[in-house]
């Protein structure tokens, strides 16, 4: 085949499989939500909860009250092809998912691997996908907890045993080194936050509430961030669902 032919057919394929994408995403979303009805009215059976960067993980593992239950409907997006994902794409790319296509993200430990400036289209990205009245849930190190230990000498002292194995703050600052070692480069980490600072780029982002915490013992921060306004009362309830671990 000559190298017209080959580009013809590459981009062929690149066609087909964004078609056959498109349309398993189309057929989950249909025009109308399931619903039964119930003694308080129509109840809403599924929802989309897109996992962004879900990497191994799946949701009976997502460690949150609310994503336990069986409302949810999980489509999980990883640049990495290995851990099988329903779509691959970046955080700074979604294309294949459609506007306003999810009732929810979750994003965990996956951020703080972009460059500084990679942070706000990403950011760009969650908003787009969600629908209006939905949520994101992102969680990342916590680097205040981690500057801590630094200041005390403890660079490389492990804090914690992951499944991965022991965690460093040098490992939670630019990386879990054995992987990147293994050249797994996605493990590296680009850039960090404190509370603050994450739940101000979530604001500079667009979405119109954002409610956070810290986690010392986990050295993680955890966000959950509104498209649409909510009251203080909707938030609490919110936060007991979706920041709260299992």
């Amino acid at each position: 085949m000559n190298k017209l032919g080959s580009w013809a057919a590459g981009l062929a394929q690149k066609w087909l499989d964004r078609f056959q994408m498109r349309h398993r995403l189309g057929s989950t979303r249909g025009p109308h939500p399931v619903t039964e009805q119930t003694g308080l009215g129509a109840v809403e059976l599924a929802r989309v909860l897109l996992h962004v960067g879900c990497g191994p993980v799946t949701i009976d593992r997502i460690p949150l009250v609310g994503f336990q239950q069986s409302v949810w409907r999980e489509i999980r997006l990883d640049a990495d092809p290995r851990v099988f994902p329903d779509i691959v794409g970046t955080m700074t790319n979604m294309s294949a998912v459609p506007d306003g296509y999810a009732d929810a993200i979750y994003s965990s430990h996956n951020i703080e691997h972009l460059f500084p400036h990679e942070v706000p289209l990403a950011l760009a990205e969650f908003s787009r996908t969600l629908k209006d009245e939905g949520f994101a849930v992102i969680t990342c190190p916590d680097l205040l907890a981690v500057c801590r230990l630094v200041v005390e000498d403890k660079l490389d002292v492990p804090v914690y045993i992951s499944d991965a194995g022991p965690i460093a703050p040098i490992d939670i600052l630019y990386g879990h080194r054995p992987q990147i070692a293994a050249g797994n480069l996605f493990m590296a980490h680009r850039t960090g936050f404190t509370l603050t600072t994450l739940m101000a780029a979530l604001r500079d982002a667009g979405f119109a509430v954002v409610q956070g915490l810290r986690r010392e013992g986990e050295f993680a921060l955890w966000a959950l961030a509104s498209k649409s306004p909510r009251t203080r009362d909707e938030m609490a309830a919110m936060v007991k669902e979706y920041l709260l671990t299992t």
